[in-house]
C-alpha cells in the first residue's frame, strides 16, 4: 500500500476535516442564536460520525457530541439550582467547559490532530 494511501486511511478524508471544522463552527455560533445553530452541528456530527470511523476525526465527533449532552444535562439540572445561588456557579462552569472543549477540538481540527 502506497504512502499516500495508508495516510487517508488514518487521516480520513479532506472532507471530514471540513464537516468537523463547520460543526466546531456552529457549536460556537449557537450562543447567539438561542443554540439552534448548537443542534445543527450536533446533527451534522452525528450523521457524518460513520464516516469518520478508524479515523482521527472520529474522536472529533465524538467530543462534539459528548460535550453537547454533558452540557444539556448539567446546564439543565443546573437551572433549579439557581433559585439557591449555587446554580449560577454550576452554569458557569458548563460554559467556561463548553468553550474550552470546542475551541481546543477547532483548534486541534485546524492543525489536523485528533482530539
Amino acid at each position: 500500500m502506497s504512502e499516500q494511501a495508508q495516510n487517508t486511511s488514518v487521516t480520513g478524508s479532506g472532507s471530514n476535516r471540513t464537516v468537523v471544522i463547520v460543526s466546531y463552527i456552529l457549536m460556537l455560533a449557537g450562543w447567539p442564536t438561542l443554540h439552534l445553530a448548537t443542534i445543527g452541528g450536533v446533527i451534522l456530527a452525528y450523521v457524518q460520525r460513520g464516516d469518520a470511523r478508524g479515523t482521527l476525526w472520529e474522536g472529533h465527533y465524538e467530543a462534539i457530541i459528548s460535550t453537547f449532552w454533558i452540557s444539556l444535562v448539567v446546564g439543565l439540572a443546573a437551572i433549579p439550582l439557581c433559585f439557591v445561588g449555587v446554580g449560577f456557579l454550576i452554569l458557569a462552569g458548563v460554559i467556561i467547559w463548553f468553550l474550552y472543549r470546542i475551541i481546543r477540538g477547532l483548534v486541534h481540527a485546524l492543525d489536523n490532530r485528533p482530539y
